[in-house]
């Protein structure tokens, strides 16, 4: 699988994952009211590094088949570190590694083009699937905050993970391989 910008072409089905409790897992809540509104957020992503848009899409190698989309944002603007979110939207390719692998790509290149010594990630602590992910790739987790988020009508507990530059280039026994590309 590879890592892709988004094009024109793509945004009906982008609009439709972002819009579909089946495409986005239970535990995420990101979407958008209109088409339009979809479009300008991710006309702003390009120059806004605080934007939660999706940055890239996930596609197969096999069929060139989108699957999913990554993002990754900055959340303090004091920090010099960006999170990552991502989402295999398409079901049936879920626990197949494909989020491992669109993580690992992910920050690959965020640790090759921006300026940063961490990379974050959070994932609502019901999420194991989630959580697991940044686990497998050597993240570790840094601490849970108590009701941090409001989704699907209650508060839930959201685990914050991260990973240094240092720790992503070393190699590491506890950090699972990351699935061959596909």
């Amino acid at each position: 699988m590879y890592l892709r910008p988004i094009h024109p072409r793509d945004l009906d089905l982008l609009f439709t994952w972002l819009n579909d409790p089946e495409a986005i897992a239970p535990q995420d809540h990101f979407e958008f009211e209109s088409f339009r509104e979809m479009e300008g957020a991710l006309r702003e992503a390009e120059t806004d590094d605080s934007s939660l848009a999706p940055r890239l899409l996930v596609v197969r190698r096999a069929g060139n088949r989108p699957i999913g989309v990554v993002g990754f944002f900055r959340s303090n603007r004091a920090l010099e570190t960006f999170d990552v979110w991502y989402v295999i939207a398409v079901r049936q390719e879920r626990g197949k590694g494909y989020g491992s692998e669109a993580v690992s790509l992910l920050v690959d290149y965020l640790f090759a083009h921006r300026p940063v010594e961490r990379v974050g990630a959070t994932s609502d602590v019901e999420n194991p699937s989630s959580y697991r992910t940044l686990e497998r790739l050597g993240f570790r987790k840094e601490g849970v905050l108590k009701r941090a988020l409001f989704h699907h009508g209650t508060w839930h507990d959201v685990a914050v993970y991260g990973i240094t530059r240092e720790e992503w280039f070393q190699p590491s026994p506890s950090r699972d391989p990351v699935p061959a590309r596909s």
